[in-house]
């Protein structure tokens, strides 16, 4: 497990030198077999990596790794941009199974983070967040967003985001069905995560006005 995540980790950092090795290793394969078709994989395997290397490493990482936490120590803005976004170098500490931390790194672009999902999230900076690793090689390690406090945070607000919407509705027009249903269907939802006296309250009179 250690040396594949050795592996994992150089891929989803060093994507110009992934594509070197692959150039070197099949470039060799097909001189001493005089068979130019092991060319063809170069360019498809560059791609590839590109795209998907650190969401392979994310998922390898989640299903294999030991839970820790790690904190972010350093966050610097480049000049280079992703989606015109500016993209961060991020060093960190993680908290090894002994209790002590190993350096690590990693940036907007290479950070693997779980679960998989097109929006990248980072943590912030000085609070420790959950993460996992392969014990060995504690460098290489999967962001747990969602359970680190900036997630649930964005967790919740994403969950009272329709309740919102719904209200708006139902106050512009109290005795529409439709509007009733929807808020009643979103503080549910809500209220099935969190505990909110308040919440519930309000579901019990929409409840007790749907016909």
């Amino acid at each position: 497990m250690i040396f594949v995540s050795k592996i994992l980790f150089f891929t989803s950092h060093h994507g110009f030198y992934t594509v070197i090795i692959l150039v070197l290793v099949f470039g060799l394969l097909s001189f001493v077999t005089k068979k130019g078709w092991f060319l063809i994989p170069i360019l498809p395997l560059a791609i590839l990596n590109g795209i998907s290397g650190q969401f392979l490493n994310a998922w390898f990482l989640n299903k294999y790794g030991t839970e820790s936490t790690a904190i972010i120590t350093s966050d610097v803005e480049t000049n280079s941009t992703l989606n015109d976004q500016y993209i961060h170098d991020y060093e960190a500490i993680v908290k090894k199974l002994d209790g002590k931390y190993i350096n690590t790194f990693f940036s907007t672009t290479t950070a693997s983070i779980y679960p998989i999902e097109n929006t990248i999230r980072i943590p912030q900076v000085e609070k420790p967040f959950p993460v996992k690793f392969i014990p060995g090689y504690e460098k290489n390690i999967v962001i747990l967003y969602h359970q680190s406090e900036d997630g649930k945070i964005l967790e919740k607000y994403q969950l009272q985001a329709p309740i919102n919407s719904a209200r708006i509705k139902y106050e512009a027009d109290p005795t529409n069905q439709e509007f009733i249903q929807e808020y009643i269907e979103a503080l549910e939802n809500y209220l099935k995560v969190y505990d909110d006296e308040a919440f519930k309250i309000r579901l019990k009179e929409l409840q007790s006005q749907r016909k």
